[in-house]
């Protein structure tokens, strides 16, 4: 989760929003990165995404089974698909997000029975950190505001 962070970290010199990625097997790193929607004009450049398509063309297989993803922001739908297409074994992630999580804040795609593959979910993991420095972008970018800053997991 430490190098998912350090990939945060370097996407506001680009001006992309700070999450990052990294996807490991047998605690080596396959592929690492962060946002690039903001300078590849994509909308799918989410760093997950990157990631996912890195680690798929060097591993020459889609199917990313006994993989571990590490994101510091919960993944949004777009990304918990990909996860979920990708056969990837465990996600791990720091922040939740109550504006457009899908792995337990607002849906929760890998929890859906009906669907073919089974991903194990822990969220939370160095959230404080990944929390501050998306606030830290935010409000830079825009003042002091506190829109769009990810919080704790929305409570029942």
């Amino acid at each position: 989760m430490q190098l998912a962070l350090q990939q945060a970290a370097l996407a506001p010199s680009i001006g992309e929003v700070p999450i990052g990625a990294v996807l490991v097997h047998n605690h080596e790193v396959l592929a690492s990165g962060h946002n690039y929607r903001e300078v590849s004009q994509d909308p799918t450049a989410h760093a997950e995404i990157i990631v996912i398509r890195n680690a798929a063309e060097q591993l020459r297989t889609w199917r990313l089974t006994e993989t571990t993803l590490y994101v510091t922001l919960e993944p949004c739908p777009m990304c918990a698909g990909a996860i979920m297409q990708a056969r990837i074994a465990r996600l791990v992630f720091g922040a939740w997000d109550p504006k457009a999580g899908a792995c337990g804040s607002i849906v929760d795609i890998p929890a859906e029975r009906r669907l073919n593959h089974r991903v194990q979910v822990i969220g939370g993991l160095l959230e404080q950190e990944s929390r501050e420095l998306l606030q830290t972008f935010f409000r830079a970018k825009r003042g002091t505001s506190s829109e769009n800053r990810p919080a704790s997991k929305p409570r029942s």
